[in-house]
């Protein structure tokens, strides 16, 4: 399905984990590198009113449905995709990873988030080679020279997939850089996956996540900075459903 967001088009290319796994394992095997998105319903209010966010996301090779109403979406434009939200990508990519021998990176976060997450990564995938962790410091611009820095590191350490958690637009600006910077690398924009795994945010429980009301339980931890978000994202709601029925 695609998405219009200005004058960009975005579009969900990889409807199932299956053939979404079945791409990557080709790109480690080939060395090609890409850069993966996570798209949701933040993401496409922003990508209305951002066009450095939206040229950067037109630069990602893999665009997969992280929210439920992406996934509502694609099936009214019946053009259906999974649900394949970022976090829930970390473990089996990294499991991957090992399977492949191709070593991974942590770029985002704290120094403490960052420990946390590298510690219940190797717990959890035996052979996982963690070879570069890097937090930038508050105020990080992932257009300027520190960002720079960080690719040519990450290009020297052998890395082949690296997971970003700064946050979005920050995240998919710094992919869609590495791509031309650092080639050879998956990168992997994971929002607040790496909390998760370290403890430092505790995720909504499964039940909620299956009744599609995780949005609310992070309402509800953070409600200061989620609720103004949320109420930007359920605006866009109706504009987006029109779109989907002219996509039939």
């Amino acid at each position: 399905m695609k998405f219009g967001a200005g004058v960009f088009q975005i579009e969900v290319n990889f409807a199932t984990q299956a053939a979404l796994f079945r791409g990557i394992r080709k790109r480690l095997r080939q060395r090609t590198g890409f850069a993966l998105a996570t798209l949701n319903l933040d993401h496409l209010s922003k990508l209305r009113h951002d066009a450095t966010f939206a040229r950067a996301y037109t630069a990602h090779d893999i665009v997969i449905a992280d929210g439920r109403p992406v996934v509502w979406l694609s099936r009214i434009a019946r053009s259906p995709v999974a649900l394949m939200p970022g976090a829930d990508l970390i473990l089996p990519l990294c499991a991957l990873a090992a399977e492949m021998d191709a070593p991974i990176a942590l770029v985002g976060s704290s120094d403490a988030v960052l420990q946390g997450a590298a510690d219940a990564l190797l717990q959890s995938t035996p052979g996982l080679k963690i070879v570069y962790r890097h937090a930038p410091a508050f105020g990080f611009d992932p257009t300027r020279p520190e960002a720079d820095a960080i690719f040519e590191t990450l290009s020297k350490s052998g890395a082949t997939i690296c997971f970003i958690a700064l946050g979005a637009p920050k995240q998919e600006v710094f992919a869609a850089r590495g791509r031309g910077q650092a080639p050879n690398i998956g990168f992997v924009s994971i929002g607040a996956g790496l909390d998760f795994l370290s403890g430092h945010q505790v995720r909504a429980p499964q039940i909620m996540r299956n009744l599609a009301l995780e949005w609310l339980w992070r309402a509800a931890q953070e409600p200061r900075r989620m609720v103004p978000r949320y109420l930007k994202c359920f605006a866009v709601l109706p504009g987006l459903v029109a779109q989907a029925f002219r996509q039939r």
